[in-house]
């Protein structure tokens, strides 16, 4: 079966004007179909036609295939990615917050340690907030790294490519970063994330 574009969890014009209507077209619609489309291509024909997303990860990972890893890793990470985001505010609750409080003291630490992270990165990449070890930390990862398979769980995570913000923050990454985690963490999502046995899967 093959992989497919899952659609957004909300409307296209519903996280303006942090990311504009116009960049989640793009966003979605071009960047993450086309690595969607790449992956399905490469594993056509072969073992790995009616894999999960994240087994084709692990394989092309195992194999040193860097072109199935790039595009199966980036389908999964821009999946996780609109889901990390609502149009609604919201803070941590329960469980989770008790988390962000051991971990980090509070969650304006968090926020400050997501966005100091995320302006910190060099070039393209990801900041992620994963559950490892029985506790929360901010993490980076380049490129296509992802935190799809292995031990740490992740729990939310925001793009720091260029094409995620340009059109609407231009070379400004540190407002775009700002407003989205100020703004749109989608920390429902990231609870069920926290509570699950294993990690999120990419839908099927």
């Amino acid at each position: 079966m093959a992989i497919t574009l899952p659609p957004l969890p909300y409307a296209d014009t519903a996280l303006e004007p942090t990311i504009s209507a116009t960049t989640l077209q793009t966003h979605h619609g071009k960047h993450h179909k086309a690595y969607v489309d790449k992956t399905n291509a490469a594993i056509e024909g072969t073992d790995l036609a009616d894999a999960s997303l994240e087994d084709i990860i692990v394989a092309a990972e195992a194999k040193g295939d860097k072109g199935l890893f790039n595009n199966s890793a980036q389908s999964w990470n821009h999946a996780f990615y609109w889901n990390s985001m609502a149009a609604e505010t919201s803070a941590p609750e329960g469980e989770l917050a008790a988390a962000i409080d051991s971990a980090f003291g509070s969650l304006e630490k968090l926020q400050e340690e997501l966005a100091a992270q995320g302006t910190a990165h060099f070039a393209s990449g990801w900041v992620w907030l994963v559950a490892k070890g029985g506790k929360l930390a901010v993490e980076q990862t380049h490129d296509a790294a992802t935190f799809a398979t292995g031990d740490a769980k992740p729990l939310l995570i925001i793009d720091l490519w260029e094409h995620a913000y340009y059109l609407d923050h231009k070379n400004l990454r540190p407002a775009y970063l700002k407003a989205v985690i100020e703004k749109h963490l989608n920390w429902t999502f990231a609870a069920e994330n926290l509570a699950r046995e294993g990690n999120w899967t990419y839908p099927a």
